[in-house]
């Protein structure tokens, strides 16, 4: 491309979406035209402070904290000191570096790629498009300790690992801050593989277990959603885990999405295809005196007109009689 062209694609053409057009343009212009994918990556990076902030954690949290303990270093407000390094002439400095050099060298050649294969598990390439219905669905907060994004980076973690089973469905997605998300790898010692065996029981003679395919609008991977066949108003619909559990609060967090993407799906259905509903109940019965009678957990969604009935005040509260005003 001449020179002029490329100038006028940078200066006027170029729609930036993000920072990594101009980044790589300038990788190419600074290594005469061609940059492996590798070298690219690592220009990006530099520009990545999510990086930085995650590996500022690893140095407060893991090494500089051994190090502290071990008398090696002190810390001074952000700064990190080693203790008496004013004392180490010039030439025991180069072999103390020689050193460490080859001991990261040794073990290098030991450890290979496995050293950051917890990273590369965690980071599994999930699309744009999903990513940000991910953390769109997480309203940009981590979904562990509630931070906003704008304060820490928040990645895409699989729930059930990849490398245990775990899907890219969005049911099995979270939005988790680096700090969460790694305290998760690292802490984390759930048998995975029962997890996912367990999303496969279904009970013999639940009428819930047993749902004729027919009767199903809308499904994902750990739920589906049928038409009430009792409904309270028209286009009642049920939302059902497929996994046999009693009620609502046995679901795992997996479910918990699945049944909350098919809530919204369902939602949306019902208002493009009846204008007239202007609000939803949304509920379940748990436990018998609460008045469940099919004891496998289901989601209630009852779409709501105006005027029918006489007077809607209170909701849910009218479960109870005499409760709904007040």
């Amino acid at each position: 491309m001449h020179y002029s062209e490329l100038k006028e694609f940078v200066s006027k053409r170029m729609r930036m979406s993000h920072i990594y057009q101009p980044i790589m343009l300038m990788a190419l212009l600074r290594n005469n035209g061609k940059c492996s994918t590798t070298q690219i990556a690592k220009a990006i990076l530099k520009y990545d402070d999510a990086q930085i902030e995650y590996y500022e954690q690893i140095t407060n949290n893991m090494v500089g904290k051994v190090l502290r303990n071990h008398g090696i270093v002190e810390k001074q407000g952000k700064d990190y000191v080693l203790k008496d390094s004013e004392r180490l002439a010039a030439a025991q400095r180069d072999e103390l570096i020689d050193l460490c050099q080859s001991r990261l060298s040794e073990y290098l050649d030991k450890r290979g790629e496995k050293i950051f294969a917890h990273r590369k598990l965690a980071a599994g390439y999930v699309s744009g498009t999903l990513r940000y219905e991910v953390l769109k669905a997480a309203k940009f907060c981590c979904d562990l300790c509630g931070v906003p994004a704008d304060e820490k980076a928040l990645e895409v973690d699989h729930i059930v690992p990849r490398s245990h089973g775990g899907s890219d469905d969005p049911s099995n997605l979270q939005a988790l801050c680096y700090s969460c998300n790694s305290m998760k790898r690292d802490r984390d010692t759930a048998d995975f593989r029962k997890i996912r065996e367990s999303y496969g029981v279904r009970q013999k003679d639940c009428l819930f277990c047993e749902i004729p395919t027919r009767r199903i609008v809308a499904s994902n991977e750990l739920a589906y959603a049928v038409e009430d066949s009792y409904a309270v108003t028209p286009m009642h619909a049920l939302i059902i885990p497929k996994r046999h559990v009693p009620t609502y609060f046995d679901l795992g967090r997996p479910e918990l999405n699945a049944c909350n993407l098919l809530l919204e799906e369902i939602r949306v259905r019902v208002t493009k295809n009846d204008p007239t509903v202007e609000g939803f109940n949304v509920g379940m019965n748990c436990g018998e005196v609460a008045g469940q009678s099919i004891f496998h957990c289901h989601i209630h969604l009852i779409p709501r007109r105006r005027g029918d009935v006489q007077d809607p005040r209170g909701g849910v509260r009218g479960i109870i009689p005499g409760s709904a005003s007040y």
